[in-house]
């Protein structure tokens, strides 16, 4: 289970984060939702261990993680452009974090595979990341997200670069992989529809803080204030 709480960010002069809390239970899909340059991002990367905190802590099943680097704290991040390696193939895309921790080939293989056939791409080993469309190369970039196994994966705004009738259809395919896969995930968005259809509960952000947390029915029918209320319509 991750646990944050009261953390403070400060990039610069400016503070981002201000003393926000936020739980993930262990299987569960947490989304952050929020406009643009309300915080969320910055979040996900501390949450990562790409930017410090100035206060407060984040913790694991009860470790704390604020001293421990980035590639040690298994997790994995799915950013939104994808980051897909253009000259590696689809096998060799989802196989890069394997290959960096040395697991054996066959092993690696054999987890490829898997990953590939949970995401709906098996076959696709050869593939030329080039002649892929948009939603395949959303599903390779969570599979190479997912075949280390991490012990949480976070999304940062994983659908907003596709077009409305494809992110439809990738939502519901999402939330079936991470369910199947019993996968803990934090995402970001800064769309309603797609914190909705992704995740067990929503975190709604604004000004660098958490201003309420629950599940969406809960969140609209007591709505913390005004903007809340406001903002989810």
């Amino acid at each position: 289970m991750l646990d944050v709480k009261s953390i403070d960010v400060r990039l610069g002069e400016k503070l981002v984060l201000r003393d926000v809390t936020l739980t993930v239970g262990t299987g569960q899909t947490v989304a952050v939702l929020g406009p643009s340059g309300s915080g969320k991002s910055t979040l996900l990367r501390a949450v990562a261990g790409l930017v410090p905190i100035e206060s407060g802590s984040i913790t694991w099943d009860g470790q704390d993680l604020t001293t421990v680097p980035t590639h040690l704290r298994g997790f994995g991040l799915m950013f939104q452009g994808y980051a897909l390696f253009p000259h590696l193939d689809v096998f060799g895309n989802v196989g890069f974090g394997l290959r960096m921790a040395n697991l054996p080939e066959d092993d690696m293989r054999r987890r490829v595979a898997a990953t590939l056939e949970l995401v709906g791409l098996d076959g696709f080993d050869n593939r030329s990341i080039a002649d892929l469309s948009g939603g395949e190369k959303q599903r390779v970039a969570l599979a190479r997200t997912l075949a280390p196994e991490p012990r949480m994966i976070m999304l940062d705004e994983p659908l907003g670069a596709l077009d409305r009738a494809l992110r439809e259809r990738l939502m519901v395919d999402t939330r079936r992989i991470l369910s199947d896969g019993g996968v803990t995930a934090l995402v970001v968005t800064h769309d309603r529809e797609e914190a909705e259809a992704l995740s067990d509960r929503i975190a709604l952000m604004r000004e660098g803080s958490i201003v309420q947390a629950g599940t969406l029915p809960d969140i609209l029918a007591r709505p913390a204030d005004a903007w809340v209320r406001d903002f989810l319509g």
